[in-house]
């Protein structure tokens, strides 16, 4: 499990900083179906963009600790489903996005859970380097 978790952390970090590095070069024409948004959503989404790249470098300095530190990936799983959750609301509020934005939300609906999951699993699967006091 633990090696799932690396190679997951990894997949992740590298799609995030990918695409996030998609929307600061591409802005709108980075977002199926938004058509002509204007410079102001424009501007949002190239900035979100290089936020988004930062996300994913989090995600690969995390699958790059040993053992990865698996309250990092709580919180990293945590703000992924707050994604899926803002893309929910938006659905409540505005109806269904384009297809593309639909299979997002699925996966960002299934990742935060396995993540949780597999949190801990390379913490367990290596022995414990802490000093006892006392038992030196």
């Amino acid at each position: 499990m633990a090696r799932v978790l690396q190679w997951l952390g990894w997949t992740m970090g590298v799609a995030c900083v990918a695409i996030g590095l998609g929307h600061v070069a591409l802005g709108n024409a980075a977002v199926p179906g938004i058509g002509p948004a204007g410079a102001t959503v424009d501007s949002l989404g190239r900035f979100l963009g290089a936020a988004f790249a930062g996300y994913g470098l989090a995600w690969i300095w995390a699958a790059r600790q040993s053992p990865i530190p698996a309250a990092v990936v709580r919180w990293l799983a945590a703000v992924f489903l707050l994604g899926a959750a803002g893309r929910v609301l938006s659905l409540a509020v505005h109806g269904w996005p384009h297809g593309f934005q639909v299979g997002l939300l699925v996966v960002e609906l299934i990742m935060p859970p396995l993540y949780f999951w597999l949190a801990d699993a390379d913490e367990r699967a290596r022995p414990s380097t802490k000093i006892i006091k006392g038992a030196e």
